[in-house]
């Protein structure tokens, strides 16, 4: 039987989280800290709603609104309403879907961390100071958009209706499906993926090829609860998963510098040599390096931090180190 533990790092500016299974990431979440999160119960203000609607949108103490569904009919613009969050917001290109939330009779409490969550769930996670699988390399495949495995690489595309998952390869058709199978059904969950995702297998003429790729789905996918349509004419099938916050893929795409500046903390932070803290890194990477978790660094580490820029670094081109000079 398999060995599984759930494990958390609590950064700055980020909280990871990895479910491992036999010492290999089979589950991976991050949670940025900075804006409402599933779960988080709170007193919010009904900024808006529409005469008539059931819906409208609220603003939580942060400043951030959310939509709102089931409205009581006696609430009005201005009143105050206890609402649970159900789903965190959505980073889109040039803009971001508001979460949502509905009303709700639980008290009222600070917001979830992720280990908060991941109890909530049913799960026992350790907060740990540094994770023993390598969570750069699930960080890399992620902001690459994409995965390889034997014969094909499954390719991760973000629209705003759904995430497309485009299957390619070298094998002959039937063959590339179902060896995308298993690698697809992993890196679900391995980005935390959820909501409306497509994915474009070969063409497959055949029904019973059809069927062939229906069965190992369901086979690969039988413990991730979703819904999913069989494969049509086309090679293509659509899954619906419950969405309540961003996959690792939305995190790294639609805010790149923020990602990689949190990843440069994480990197400082497991500096053991002695000495200062020298952050090496692109100037948009800088830019996301808050004052805060500069101050945070220093005192976790006990060290004086330094930041050196060169525009000529890729984003994900960060480094950290220790100097004595």
């Amino acid at each position: 039987m398999p060995s599984t533990e759930c494990l958390v790092e609590e950064g700055i500016g980020e909280h990871r989280a990895v479910l491992l299974q036999d010492g290999r990431i089979v589950h991976a979440r991050i949670d940025w800290l900075d804006a409402l999160v599933a779960g988080q119960v709170e007193d919010a203000v009904l900024a808006s709603r529409a005469a008539g609607s059931s819906r409208g949108t609220a603003r939580f103490a942060n400043g951030e609104e959310a939509l709102v569904d089931r409205l009581p009919r006696e609430a009005s613009e201005g009143a105050r309403l206890r609402l649970e969050v159900t789903r965190a917001a959505m980073p889109e290109t040039g803009r971001a879907k508001l979460a949502q939330a509905r009303p709700a009779t639980a008290a009222p409490g600070p917001r979830p961390s992720l280990a908060d969550t991941l109890r909530a769930e049913g799960w026992s996670p350790k907060v740990v100071r540094r994770f023993p699988a390598d969570w750069d390399e699930v960080w890399a495949e992620a902001e690459q958009g994409s995965t390889s495995f034997a014969g094909g690489t499954l390719h991760f595309a973000l629209t705003p209706a759904m995430t497309v998952i485009d299957v390619d390869g070298d094998l002959p058709p039937r063959e590339l499906a179902l060896a995308a199978v298993a690698p697809l059904a992993s890196a679900l969950e391995r980005f935390d993926l959820a909501g409306n995702i497509g994915i474009d297998f070969p063409t497959l003429e055949a029904n019973v090829d059809r069927k062939a790729i229906d069965a190992a789905l369901d086979a690969q996918l039988d413990h991730w609860p979703h819904e999913r349509t069989a494969m049509n004419g086309f090679g293509f099938v659509q899954i619906v998963a419950r969405l309540r916050r961003p996959s690792l893929l939305h995190r790294l795409r639609f805010d790149a510098a923020g990602a990689a500046a949190r990843r440069l903390l994480r990197q400082a932070e497991q500096v053991d040599d002695p000495g200062a803290l020298l952050l090496t890194c692109n100037p948009a990477v800088d830019a996301a390096l808050t004052a805060d978790w500069l101050a945070q660094l220093a005192r976790r580490s006990g060290r004086a931090v330094r930041i050196e820029t060169n525009p000529a670094l890729a984003l994900t081109a960060t480094f950290a180190q220790a100097v004595t000079s």
